[in-house]
């Protein structure tokens, strides 16, 4: 009997990355939940099955030798990778006057270098795997905002994806591009009304996740019903 499959995930101790979680243990994944916030990671391990099924690890995507680290852990504990979602991000408010610069700094290496650091990372594993890589955009990544760097880093999610889908064709290997309106998530300062679950957007996820092995969903856009633009 071939052993459950394996699937990573950046940015998990909270929202998107916490419910894919829950939703992929239920799926009967094997999981690899990382984050730079290892409290809230280690107990939802501990919810998920433990060290058998859960392994927490602390990684901060804008490092590289994290990363890699992260990458070979997952090898090292569980012999595979079939699954990586590189969720890990956050945002700005919107105006060129409004964030510091090391604000800026700090959300562009995570939103866009991290991703990048993830596929460098895991993709020679999911080639071996014949496995599935899945990318946090945003409809922020679709449409540009008024004075919105947050967008600026979709938008190079957004071409991130379809650039590694474009390199991985005919490997096996699948590529969505998950892109969310509003979610109520801690993203939000200010919790949102009408707006998403997590719990929506990892149903998408596994949607995409539970394909047959010759059909490729690229890109998924979610928003609430109520959201206009």
């Amino acid at each position: 009997m071939s052993r459950d499959r394996v699937f990573l995930i950046t940015g998990a101790s909270t929202g998107i990355g916490a419910a894919t979680a829950r939703q992929a243990a239920e799926a009967g994944f094997r999981l690899v939940l990382a984050s730079r916030s290892t409290d809230k990671l280690q107990a939802l391990a501990d919810e998920l099955g433990g060290s058998e099924r859960a392994l927490a690890v602390a990684c901060d995507v804008t490092e590289w030798e994290q990363v890699e680290s992260l990458a070979q852990e997952t090898l090292d504990t569980f012999g595979q990778i079939d699954v990586v979602f590189a969720n890990a991000g956050f945002g700005a408010t919107r105006g060129f006057t409004k964030e510091t610069p090391e604000q800026w700094k700090s959300m562009v290496l995570t939103n866009v270098l991290g991703p990048a650091y993830t596929i460098r990372a895991t993709i020679d594993a999911l080639r071996a795997s014949q496995g599935h890589l899945l990318l946090t955009s945003s409809v922020a990544g679709r449409r540009a905002l008024p004075g919105s760097l947050y967008s600026s880093t979709k938008h190079a999610v957004t071409a991130m994806a379809e650039s590694a889908r474009q390199e991985l064709n005919d490997s096996g290997v699948r590529v969505t591009s998950i892109e969310p309106g509003m979610v109520d998530t801690p993203f939000f300062d200010n919790r949102p009304t009408g707006a998403l679950e997590a719990d929506d957007i990892a149903r998408a996820v596994m949607y995409a996740v539970s394909q047959p092995p010759h059909v490729d969903v690229n890109e998924i856009l979610i928003r609430p019903t109520s959201q206009g633009t």
